[in-house]
């Protein structure tokens, strides 16, 4: 077995060990924060008897709002996405870090409840489902007349439900109304309810009620490293609001030592042993800056005796944390690391932009392949190009997926894509007509360079396009399918450091996947037909 044999042998046998999308190695005294890694933010979580529901936002992303499964709050496993039909989600042009912002799950009498935002898509919503899995209803539009995001519902023991949300930017506060869901309408107008404790966007609030008293919890200081998480209580569901003494109860903003930063955007759940614990979002910074995006952290917390809520006892967050409190570890089977295609339906993991792409892909037309059929809209354009991919979730990993696809005009291309937005993406892709090439692309702050190209064998045979990631660098690869055996042969190395938030901007992470594009106005262009996608975990 040669060196790099080796290594992929002992890549495969660590993701074994890996939980399927939490990538977890939790045992039954400790748990590993993320829980959800990879873009997974402004998580919300609900529970029904011993099943854990959580949601998380999707900006520009189709199918929008994916909903998870846990039996322990650590290991998470996929069922559904809230809004899978174009009835449900317009975002045609919408642009990327818009779209559906923080969702709000919650359950009552049977029936489930998402509540968002659609930021530039007609404004905040909600849809109903007896099964998180889905089907989801139509969206139910609120007649709520003040720009705001971040709505929550809370059912209050009286019957009464309450809308929440924020409002007012980035100097605003918390507004809220009374919200009858069987009619689908406000009561009244939210008014402001509480404003915060003075850092910059009071959001993702959430109401609730603890031995009788409505406590609000909310986030500060912006999603980044200023993030923090704040509270108030109140007798009354509109206050007026007592802000706890010790607020924030939690925030990791001075302290670039610790792995974990941005930690905010929480909500509360109460396991059936009366534990509390918060699912909040937090990131993994590598060098100062992160390009897997915001992730899902869990965090254990409780009531002291003044009746105020601590988390971790406030200390700072881990990426190792006691598992104490916990229900018993309940990991699911680990996902395969190739998907051959070879199901009726994509999996849950795949995601599109802006739409579910008719006529845009097929895995009909050729049986075994995920057939791309390109278009004049490439990935520069705020639009939907032949795009299919999904979440990059971890620092160390290998993506590769074998390509057929022979061009007959030099403005097409077809491959693999890491995208972190319009402006910022690297592509490993198959061009050049009538003799074909590789290229290695990367388009950082809006200006597309040439890396490195490399000559492929006359005729149509398939090529297998590979990265490697590092937290610092990815490394692209390609080899034949004639020399499959033989290893991969590199065409070139990009950093990591454009695509992160820090410099290319937005609220996502980066996801890796396939795309095609230049067909002309009127006329189409030769099928991408890829075989299978790999996507294996080598590290957390």
């Amino acid at each position: 077995m040669n060196a790099m044999a080796a290594i992929r042998a002992a890549s495969v046998a660590v993701c074994a060990l890996l939980a399927a999308t939490g990538a977890q190695a939790a045992t039954d005294t400790v748990y590993t924060n993320p829980v959800l890694s990879g873009f997974h933010a402004d998580p919300s979580v609900c529970r029904v008897g011993d099943d854990y529901y959580l949601a998380t936002s999707s900006f520009e992303y189709f199918p929008g709002v994916p909903i998870y499964h846990s039996k322990d709050l650590v290991h998470w496993r996929q069922v559904g996405h809230a809004l899978t039909r174009a009835s449900q989600l317009s975002m045609a042009h919408t642009r990327s870090s818009q779209g559906i912002y923080a969702p709000t799950l919650r359950c009552h009498g049977g029936t489930f409840y998402m509540v968002t935002t659609n930021m530039e898509g007609g404004g905040a919503f909600y849809v109903h489902t007896r099964d998180p899995a889905g089907p989801w209803s139509e969206p139910v539009w609120l007649n709520d007349k003040s720009w705001g995001m971040d709505p929550s519902l809370f059912f209050d023991d009286d019957g009464k439900v309450y809308y929440t949300r924020h409002g007012g930017g980035e100097h605003g506060g918390v507004y809220q109304a009374q919200i009858d869901l069987e009619a689908g309408k406000l009561l009244e107008q939210p008014r402001l309810i509480w404003p915060g404790t003075g850092g910059i966007w009071p959001e993702g609030p959430h109401l609730y009620k603890h031995d009788g008293l409505y406590y609000l919890m909310i986030s500060e200081g912006g999603t980044s490293y200023n993030h923090s998480l704040t509270m108030a209580r109140s007798k009354s569901p509109f206050g007026p609001f007592e802000a706890a003494p010790s607020n924030p109860i939690l925030t990791h903003r001075g302290h670039p030592e610790l792995p974990l930063q941005a930690t905010g955007h929480g909500d509360l759940v109460q396991t059936p042993d009366g534990k509390w614990w918060v699912t909040l979002l937090g990131i993994r910074p590598q060098s100062q800056r992160h390009h897997l995006g915001r992730e899902t952290l869990l965090a254990p917390a409780k009531w002291n005796e003044q009746g105020w809520l601590t988390v971790n006892d406030g200390a700072p967050l881990q990426l190792t944390m006691p598992a104490a409190g916990l229900p018993p570890s309940a990991p699911w089977p680990a996902e395969p690391v190739r998907d051959n295609f070879d199901a009726p339906t994509l999996a849950l993991q795949w995601t599109q932009l802006r739409g579910p792409g008719d006529g845009l892909w097929s895995l009909g037309e050729r049986a075994g392949v995920l057939r791309l059929k390109g278009s004049d809209v490439t990935m520069n354009d705020v639009a939907q190009p032949a795009f299919i991919g999904r979440r990059q979730e971890h620092l160390r990993m290998r993506a590769a997926t074998q390509l057929e696809f022979r061009p007959d005009s030099t403005s097409q291309a077809a491959g693999l894509v890491l995208r972190q937005n319009e402006k910022n993406y690297y592509e490993l892709r198959v061009t050049g007509a009538p003799q074909r090439r590789l290229e290695l692309i990367t388009r950082v702050a809006g200006v597309t360079a040439l890396q490195a190209t490399a000559s492929l064998p006359p005729g149509d045979d398939p090529v297998v396009l590979q990265v490697e990631s590092w937290p610092d660098r990815y490394e692209f690869s390609y080899k034949t399918v004639a020399g499959d055996n033989a290893p991969a042969t590199r065409i070139g190395v990009a950093a990591t450091a454009p695509l992160t938030s820090e410099l290319a901007g937005g609220f996502t992470g980066v996801f890796i996947g396939m795309y095609a594009e230049g067909a002309g106005k009127n006329k189409p262009m030769p099928p991408a037909d890829f075989a299978w996608f790999d996507y294996q975990a080598i590290e957390k």
